[in-house]
């Protein structure tokens, strides 16, 4: 039983789809998703520096673009039946209820685009951060954040909790951070799946309300609380809150357990939540899609673990 994993915002580097638009199925996808998201796929994934990149309005749609690459290989030949389910990290969500039957490409293309400008322009308020923390306790580290009006972002499992908020107490946790534990800033533009985020919740649901999302024709996870959910527009709906509440992937891979999940696909652009994998599931097998090269690795462990 094999779930698929879908990347959020910060997997994206410069020329990553470079592989991909070498061949000219994935070079059409990607004509079609510039004119879905109004973001030059092609030109981003492929030219633009790690800066370009790293605004929220280009990297949400670059990253999706990606999954539904590699989706649209992974998934052919009949193989949507023989995974256990998809789930995806933050922004990773919507390339999940696409690869899950909940959105089509296209309306996946046109809301990721909508949720990016929604945050970016929320992000542009007040300067704002993120740092991940290490191998700090859970109930210590809350207890900081609170003080110091900090956030927790993403309870990503394995040890790893990122946390959001204003830049000056982000640093002031960095420079006398909880014993055993390490602070690392994130190069991202704001405090997102905060109280900061929730100016881009309306202009999201706003999108959101014109997309007519289907059932889920695969098992699919929220990041809301882990659970799997049995209905598009719930799913959606999840989706919208989300960008102002925190990420609960850890929560998500203690579903994969008990669901029984064997192993794991990283979609690309690939790594981190396999590195998460590794440490939260320890002993499961995973393959990170990062070009089309690995997509053989990929079809490989899904048929043997079918």
């Amino acid at each position: 039983m094999i779930v698929l994993a879908c990347p959020g915002q910060g997997s994206q580097t410069p020329g990553f789809l470079s592989p991909w638009l070498e061949r000219n199925e994935y070079r059409t996808m990607a004509e079609r998703f510039s004119d879905a998201s109004g973001v030059d796929i092609a030109l981003h994934g492929t030219q633009s520096d790690a800066d370009t990149i790293r605004d929220t309005a280009v990297a949400q749609p670059l990253i999706v673009a990606a999954g539904l690459m590699a989706l649209e290989a992974l998934l052919a030949d009949g193989r949507k039946e023989r995974i256990a389910g998809i789930a995806g990290h933050s922004v990773g969500e919507i390339t999940a209820a696409a690869g899950a039957g909940i959105l089509g490409y296209v309306e996946a293309m046109t809301l990721v685009s909508e949720r990016a400008r929604a945050m970016a322009e929320a992000a542009a308020l007040q300067p704002t951060g993120m740092s991940a923390v290490l191998g700090a306790d859970e109930d210590a580290l809350l207890a900081r954040l609170a003080e110091l009006g900090l956030e927790p972002a993403n309870f990503n499992g394995g040890g790893q909790i990122v946390v959001a908020g204003a830049l000056d107490a982000l640093d002031a946790l960095r420079s006398d951070p909880l014993p055993g534990s390490r602070v690392i800033p994130l190069q991202v533009a704001g405090a997102f799946h905060t109280r900061y985020m929730e100016p881009a919740k309306q202009a999201l649901a706003t999108a959101a309300a014109a997309v007519r999302p289907t059932q889920p024709d695969t098992t699919i996870w929220t990041n809301h609380d882990g659970s799997a959910v049995d209905d598009g527009q719930r799913f959606l709906d999840l989706v919208v809150g989300q960008v102002s509440s925190p990420v609960r992937w850890d929560l998500c891979m203690e579903s994969f357990a008990a669901a029984g999940v064997t192993g794991v696909v990283e979609l690309a652009p690939a790594g981190a939540l396999v590195g998460l994998a590794r440490r939260g599931l320890k002993g499961l097998p995973t393959v990170a899609v990062k070009t089309p090269d690995d997509i053989p690795a990929a079809i490989d462990l899904i048929d043997q673990h079918a």
